[in-house]
């Protein structure tokens, strides 16, 4: 479990006006961190993930730990308290539509001129400066736009989303991430910051190496489907008897535990595989093969017809890095079954919900 006396947010005070998943994440980490998180939600009905098909449970996973307010900002009396939370609190969290609080009197100008020391986190699709600001966005939206649903997938086939939030997720993080940064620099310094977190730049630092390549050539990279980028013939996803399973043989060193814990030391030795047999001592670098096709047909003819389980037991002890495919589901169970990731108990309104949590341990 998480240690529940990491708080270092502990005082600090956070208005949240966001909504779905990418501020109420971001604001779920502060409030884990110890911050006091008071949440402000639509009057007319509330955060949406109230009402998805997963139920309280999709709620509380985002928002548990937080104070819950549901404020009417159109009513004088909304209004009001919505200002007075504003003029102490320490952090200002922005989810909504671009422009939806300033219409209040609550933009970032105007939070600063009542309250002059505070970190104000706008979070928004494609940011608030640049041709596309004010844009609508969500997930899979920015996805397309940025190149991310390109880059899965192979050369020729029609665009691939992440089959899950990804962009949502990172955008949560980087603005948790900011924040504490923000807060660290007010005091250093004094006088308010304004963050700016748009999706689209949190989905270039999820594709991080190759976002760099582009802004500085405006290269694409290939798409590689199921293989690695690194390139390597051996670090793909074989099929086995009973599923499949993924192989991480990035190096000579690893190709060569490879093919020996699976019986194919021959293949080294391969000339029509290879020019000169792999090195292992040679300066650190991705394997390569003259015939990369023909390396992947022996490996894939080698585990067809073993378990996958089994073959991800003697890989691992051969330092081979390799895993068997699983579902989420089946991962979860085993991670909280062994304590193999840092996961926490959320309870809010009767229902509970285990979480990753911050994503690590504090000790």
């Amino acid at each position: 479990m998480t240690n529940a006396e990491f708080r270092p947010l502990a005082g600090v005070r956070v208005l949240d006006f966001s909504h779905v998943i990418a501020g109420p994440l971001a604001s779920f980490f502060l409030a884990q961190m110890g911050a006091d998180v008071l949440k402000v939600e639509n009057a007319r009905g509330g955060d949406v993930m109230r009402r998805t098909a997963r139920g309280a449970a999709a709620f509380v996973a985002l928002n548990a730990g937080k104070r819950l307010a549901e404020i009417d900002l159109a009513t004088g009396e909304g209004h009001a308290r919505a200002v007075a939370e504003a003029r102490t609190c320490d952090v200002f969290l922005d989810n909504l539509r671009p422009g939806v609080l300033a219409g209040f009197g609550l933009g970032y100008d105007d939070v600063r001129a009542i309250n002059p020391r505070v970190v104000y986190c706008s979070v928004s699709g494609f940011g608030g400066s640049g041709p596309w600001a004010g844009r609508p966005a969500y997930d899979h939206v920015v996805q397309a736009a940025t190149g991310m649903a390109m880059m899965g997938g192979g050369e020729g086939e029609p665009p691939t989303k992440v089959g899950f939030p990804a962009v949502d997720a990172v955008a949560g993080l980087t603005a948790a991430m900011g924040i504490v940064a923000a807060l660290r620099e007010r005091d250093r310094r004094g006088g308010p910051v304004h963050l700016d977190v748009p999706m689209s730049g949190a989905a270039m630092l999820l594709m991080y190496s190759f976002a760099c390549e582009a802004l500085t050539s405006g290269d694409t990279p290939r798409r590689v489907g199921n293989q690695a980028f690194s390139g390597s013939p051996a670090a793909d996803l074989f099929q086995t008897r009973d599923g499949w399973l993924a192989i991480g043989a990035n190096t000579p060193r690893h190709l060569l535990a490879l093919l020996n814990a699976l019986g194919l030391n021959d293949v080294a030795d391969d000339r029509a595989i290879f020019a000169t047999r792999p090195d292992p001592e040679a300066p650190a670098a991705f394997l390569t093969a003259t015939d990369p096709a023909r390396l992947k047909a022996r490996l894939q003819a080698a585990v067809r017809g073993r378990d996958a389980a089994e073959l991800e037991e003697r890989l691992a002890r051969a330092g081979v890095p390799a895993a068997r495919v699983r579902t989420i589901g089946e991962f979860a169970t085993e991670a909280r079954a062994t304590g193999g990731v840092p996961f926490t108990r959320l309870e809010q309104d009767g229902t509970t919900v285990f979480s990753p949590g911050l994503g690590f341990r504090a000790s």
